[in-house]
This record gives structure tokens, C-alpha cells and sequence, in this order.
């Protein structure tokens, strides 16, 4: 299938190549998401939420399971040491896998309350893992948490220390917090708002709190999707899902253009390869790849 790219904005044909092949190598999902590249053993990694599974997938091997059940995970990347980060959404944590393939619980209350349900996930190059805590959870059919109770009133983007402790409000800012991404910098910090279709952007400080929150992109369309996944390539242009696809916008927050995703609507992707230059799409049913012209940000 060849690729299918909206460059009505201008500047897109430099970062995508529309002659680039796209190529699904699963489909059966009943919610994908969560895609990462393992930089060590040269495989992806994705999750189904419904599904309560993870996955895996290397080239020329094949795909396997890796958690079922996983208790609805969501988010996923690596941090510096090689260990699987998640989002656990209807575990209502925030955890990792161990090399020896024990699970460590990063967080799972704040200010003594139980955490709605962790969304999206990144690690900044010090060790210190954010993530988004959106409350959908709780009431979306299909993958819901056993305890379905709500305890804190915000829904907001938190931090916490590489071996867990405090866990602190990095902002309360965003209405429906999603995806999120560091610019390639770490000076900046991406979060996108699902239900206003807004990516808002903070500045990092040095202890990793945020300041100076406003509004980057707002996101149009009429098709199918909405913010979700988010990350940066290595110019710092934002590449965020949204109608019809996924949405690039360069570092000001001018629209490029847009990729436009077959079938039900993207829901997240990743960076992966050895040159970081392959696109891997998750969408509801399937997981897609295709090759761009700019690496994204390496993942640890």
C-alpha cells in the first residue's frame, strides 16, 4: 500500500516521503497502543488495551506475547537502564519490568490517593519517569479498572524518581491529559489535550518541574481520531495523532501536514530501526510501518 500524505500546509514532502511503502504487520487488535523500539534486541513492542496483553515483534522472527493478562496496560518506553516503563492503566500504577523479569511499582498514589488511570508515558535523560493520569479508565467499556472508584478530582501530568518515592504534580492544567513528549532538548515539555484537541507545551526547569504552560497547536479535521500519541523527531517538529492520522507540526506549532492512517483511527506510533527513520503506527485493529525521511527522538 503506498503512503498517503496531506502537504496542503507545505514542508511535509521534506520530512515524508509519499512514495514510501505502508505495510501492516499485525492486524486482530482490539485497541493498539503503546508502540516502543527496543533499541538492544532490535524489536517492537506494543500493547491491546482491550485485548490486556502486550505484545512484541521482530523482523523476520514474528510477533509473541509478552503479558496476558496485563491488566488493560497503556503507555510504554524505555528508560536509561533497558527496563520496560508502563502506564498501567486499569492497574491504576505506574511500573516497570526488571531484567530478572520481576515488576517494581513506580507509583500508584498521590498525596495518599489512588491514581485515576495512567496514560501515556516518558522517561527525561536523568531518570525521572512522567506521565499523564486521565480518568478514562474508569467508565470506557471494555477496559476498565476492577475498583472503579475515583479518588482525586484532577486529572493531571505527574513525575516521580527513577526508583519511585514522591510522586509529584508536574501540572493540573489539561482537561483530558494524553500523550505527551520531550523536544529533543528535554527544554520543552509536550502534553496534549483530548478533549479541548489542543497540544499545550511547558518549559523544563533544571529539577524537572514545569512553568509556563500555553497552548502550542490546536488540532483540526473532520475525520476520525484524536490527540492520543505524541512524540518529536530530531528537528524538534511535533508529531502528534489526530483526524485522519497523524498530524506534524514544526517547533513554532505551524501545521506541515498530515499522514493520513487507513481504517479505524491511529491511536499512537513510535520511532524504531537502527537509524530510527521506520514509522510504527498503532491503530484500534492493526499495527502499521513505513519509512520517513528524519529520525525521531532515540528512545533509551
Amino acid at each position: 500500500m503506498a503512503l498517503d500524505i496531506d502537504n496542503a500546509a507545505g514542508g511535509l514532502e521534506r520530512l515524508v516521503d509519499p512514495a514510501a511503502p505502508f505495510d501492516r504487520i499485525m492486524h486482530g487488535l482490539a485497541f493498539g497502543e503503546g508502540p516502543v523500539w527496543d533499541r538492544r534486541t532490535k524489536q517492537l513492542y506494543w500493547v491491546d488495551i482491550i485485548g490486556s496483553a502486550i505484545w512484541k515483534w521482530q523482523p523476520g522472527v514474528g510477533r509473541e506475547i509478552v503479558m496476558k493478562p496485563s491488566a488493560h496496560a497503556n503507555g510504554m518506553t524505555f528508560d536509561r537502564e533497558g527496563r520496560l516503563n508502563v502506564a498501567g492503566w486499569c492497574s491504576r500504577t505506574v511500573w516497570r519490568f526488571e531484567p530478572d523479569g520481576t515488576i517494581t511499582t513506580l507509583a500508584s498514589h498521590y498525596a495518599g490517593h489512588k491514581l485515576n488511570t495512567p496514560n501515556d508515558i516518558v522517561v527525561r535523560s536523568d531518570g525521572q519517569v512522567y506521565w499523564t493520569d486521565s480518568a478514562g479508565g474508569l467508565v470506557i467499556p471494555g477496559m476498565v479498572a476492577e475498583d472503579v472508584q475515583r479518588y482525586l478530582d484532577l486529572q493531571g501530568v505527574y513525575r516521580v524518581g527513577p526508583e519511585g518515592g514522591t510522586v509529584h504534580l508536574a501540572t493540573d492544567e489539561v482537561t483530558y491529559p494524553n500523550g505527551l513528549a520531550f523536544s529533543p532538548d528535554e527544554k520543552r515539555l509536550y502534553v496534549n489535550d483530548t478533549r479541548l484537541a489542543h497540544i499545550r507545551v511547558y518549559d523544563v526547569n533544571a529539577d524537572g518541574s514545569l512553568a509556563n504552560g500555553r497552548v502550542f497547536h490546536k488540532l483540526t479535521g473532520t475525520e476520525g481520531g484524536v490527540a492520543d500519541g505524541m512524540k518529536c523527531d530530531t528537528e524538534g517538529n511535533v508529531w502528534c495523532t489526530g483526524p485522519g492520522g497523524i498530524h506534524v507540526m514544526d517547533p513554532s506549532g505551524r501545521l506541515l501536514g498530515r499522514i493520513f492512517v487507513p481504517g479505524h483511527h491511529a491511536t499512537n506510533f513510535c520511532w524504531g530501526d537502527d537509524d530510527w527513520r521506520t514509522l510504527y503506527i498503532t491503530t484500534f485493529t492493526s499495527v502499521w510501518r513505513t519509512r520517513v525521511k528524519l529520525p525521531g527522538v532515540a528512545v533509551w
